[in-house]
């Protein structure tokens, strides 16, 4: 591992996570690197347009480089180029916005985002970064994720975004297991109050899981007696055609009961 590009990611993770503008000597502290090193590196980076320095507190913040690294990611990202078509006829069957999702480290990334067909102002959510113990994303992705993958993120501390956030590894566990055996993951308000979640797992044409697709919403409407049934079943048949699109061989990630 290069020790210097390294520290340049830690110093990108640091900008995002506590920013908006960070110092030259808060950021040597955080990583405990020498000042000079660190002002070596953001001058680095703030000629590849990565950073930029206010010039009324000579502090640094995110710059737009990022952006167009981060579009030429979801550009060439084949789970959300196949997944578009996907997601507007799910989004049109369910009357609901639509999130599609990978997994990277201990959340997931949504890479692609249909609106609901009707109602109010809605917000892009392309970039969204959310425990995967809290969405219904996650959980769909990690329940037929590699065991040694699975058992990693679950010995992993837990994260809590509203009360209703589930905490308890055997508890996660026993979520994990009905999300596999039945095709699809469930979220009651575990990531924001009001808000529901029903998501299927993605798989590609080696048979292993890339992603996840689902629906958002509020609980009242995506969780209620017999419409979660159905919007379930929606969910899991746009699971399977979008695996299928990807190459996945029949019969990937079929659930075993209903």
């Amino acid at each position: 591992m290069v020790q210097a590009v390294q520290r340049a990611v830690q110093i990108l993770r640091e900008l995002a996570a506590t920013g908006p503008r960070l110092g030259v000597t808060e950021l040597a502290e955080r990583l405990g690197v020498a000042k000079p090193t660190v002002h070596a590196l953001l001058r680095t980076l703030e000629g590849e347009g990565l950073v930029v320095q206010d010039r009324d507190s000579s502090k640094y913040q995110l710059g737009p480089g990022l952006i167009l690294l981060g579009n030429a990611y979801l550009d060439t990202q084949e789970l959300r180029a196949r997944s578009l078509t996907w997601a507007d006829q799910l989004a049109t069957r369910s009357g609901e916005a639509v999130w599609v999702a990978v997994l990277t480290g201990d959340h997931v990334l949504v890479v692609h985002h249909a609106f609901r067909p009707e109602g109010a102002v809605q917000i892009l959510e392309v970039g969204a970064s959310i425990p995967w113990s809290t969405c219904a994303l996650g959980k769909a992705i990690v329940a037929v994720a590699p065991a040694e993958d699975r058992e990693r993120l679950l010995d992993g501390e837990p994260a809590v975004l509203t009360g209703a956030s589930v905490t308890d590894r055997d508890e996660l566990a026993a979520q994990l297991e009905q999300a596999r055996a039945h095709g699809y993951a469930l979220e009651d308000q575990e990531s924001a109050i009001g808000d529901a979640g029903i998501a299927s797992p993605v798989f590609d044409r080696a048979g292993q899981v890339v992603g996840a697709i689902g629906i958002v919403g509020p609980v009242e409407r995506l969780l209620d007696g017999s419409a979660r049934q159905e919007l379930a079943v929606a969910v899991r048949e746009t699971a399977r055609n979008l695996s299928r699109d990807l190459g996945a061989p029949r019969g990937a990630g079929r659930p075993a009961a209903v």
